[in-house]
């Protein structure tokens, strides 16, 4: 038997079946991102709105990625314990309700708590969909599925940007917002009636009954105790954010008000950003699946490129960069997503099934703890320094730097680890029945 015929044991077997459901989880990513960046297209719209400044805007996403990464290992837990389906029906209805309490909010203190119940239902989708992943497909096809689920889920920020912000420009920000919840009943309708969290015979092992404090604390640390864990956080913190940070709400107002382009300019660089990322996350999905060697070169490639793009950018002397140079910086910042969705290839083959929901809310909180701290980091100096967008930048290369070294500590060992245990599973393996 060679290397790419070798079953693991209690491998789910795939199929159609497999995509149909698998496809039901990811439409509701999907939607979920969506809501998320719904606000990076309708930043400047809501500044007039409520009235407010770019710290006070940035807010918005602070509060909801605050709530989201809070949620991370909470989520990670329910998902362990409770299942896929019952914790993304509780997801849909919180960021429904929240995307639908957005659009009516009549003050700056509604829009906050609408955006913090949507960042809550938007964090129990993503391990969600990545569990679901797990259940129902080969461990060998774990890192393209998990590459799709976010490649799909980038479509969702294109939807934003192409037709949200159409839709607000054109129907008004009541109309436009009202109108996008509508697609969580929709989801949450086709998730009630044909998601399943496993398919038959390949039930997961009962949970056992103590589920108190301690429970909860052995599951944690667990997890957090392998470095293939760590490392994923390490990875998701150092590629997600520059990309998060760019469409989540600052690259509109970056593009417009430092490189004095039009909302349609910026509009198509925008979208060029989140289809750079789409066709890269196949590209990496291919890559990773067949030469797991080549995650860590990815990640810190990614790192340097991104890094690079935006010294350029951020250093050209004149008043504002060529679209040329701006181009290149949103097809890169489009490998950030991509290379984020690698950090949950170290954590997978690091930990036991039982434990998967809680090792990808723990990397999973990476990301979007940096993605927090640098829209906190540049709506402040943005407000400092009058408006001065190439110093409120550089507190990106701040968080790359500290990442990158938490990278290169934590690499040889987790991947010595994994080494040791698939050849582990590779001896068992041979005991299967073909």
């Amino acid at each position: 038997m060679s290397d790419r015929e070798i079953r693991l044991p209690g491998d789910p077997p795939g199929g159609r079946r497999a995509v149909a459901v698998w496809s039901i989880g990811v439409a509701v990513y999907f939607v979920a991102v969506i809501f998320r960046t719904s606000l990076g297209v309708a930043g400047l719209d809501a500044a007039e709105r409520f009235h407010v400044s770019a710290s006070a805007l940035s807010t918005f996403s602070i509060l909801q990625l605050l709530v989201y990464a809070g949620m991370q290992i909470p989520v990670g837990l329910m998902v362990d314990r409770l299942g896929t389906k019952r914790v993304l029906t509780l997801g849909v209805v919180l960021f429904t309700v929240g995307q639908l309490s957005f659009a009516l909010a009549p003050s700056y203190g509604m829009a906050l708590a609408a955006r913090a119940l949507l960042g809550c239902g938007d964090a129990m989708t993503f391990i969600s969909v990545l569990r679901l992943g797990t259940r129902w497909f080969p461990a060998r096809r774990g890192p393209l599925v998990a590459q799709l689920a976010g490649l799909i889920g980038m479509g969702g920020n294109l939807v934003s940007t192409l037709v949200l912000s159409r839709m607000l420009h054109g129907l008004g920000w009541t109309a436009a917002f009202v109108g996008s919840s509508l697609a969580g009943v929709v989801v949450l309708v086709l998730l009630l009636l044909f998601l399943k969290d496993h398919p038959e015979g390949h039930e997961p092992p009962p949970v056992k009954q103590a589920q108190g404090p301690a429970f909860v604390r052995r599951q944690i640390a667990e997890a957090w105790r392998e470095p293939g864990t760590r490392l994923g956080l390490w990875v998701h913190f150092t590629t997600q954010f520059p990309m998060m940070v760019f469409t989540l709400l600052w690259g509109m107002p970056f593009l417009v008000e430092a490189q004095g382009l039009s909302r349609a300019a910026a509009g198509e660089l925008l979208t060029l950003t989140v289809l750079s990322s789409m066709t890269i996350g196949l590209v990496y999905g291919q890559v990773v699946a067949r030469h797991h060697a080549a995650r860590t070169p990815l990640a810190l490639g990614t790192v340097t490129a991104t890094a690079l793009a935006w010294a350029l950018t951020l250093g050209y002397p004149g008043e504002s960069a060529p679209t040329a140079l701006l181009v290149v910086l949103c097809v890169v910042l489009g490998t950030c997503g991509p290379a984020s969705m690698i950090g949950f290839d170290f954590a997978r083959p690091a930990n036991p099934p039982e434990r998967q929901g809680t090792a990808s809310g723990i990397v999973n909180m990476g990301g979007f703890v940096a993605s927090m701290t640098t829209l906190l980091a540049v709506g402040v100096l943005l407000d400092a320094t009058g408006q001065n967008y190439r110093i409120a930048f550089c507190s990106i290369f701040a968080l790359e730097a500290l990442g990158v070294t938490q990278i290169l500590r934590l690499r040889r060992r987790a991947v010595r680890l994994e080494s040791e245990r698939l050849v582990a599973s590779r001896v068992e393996a041979v005991h299967v029945p073909a």
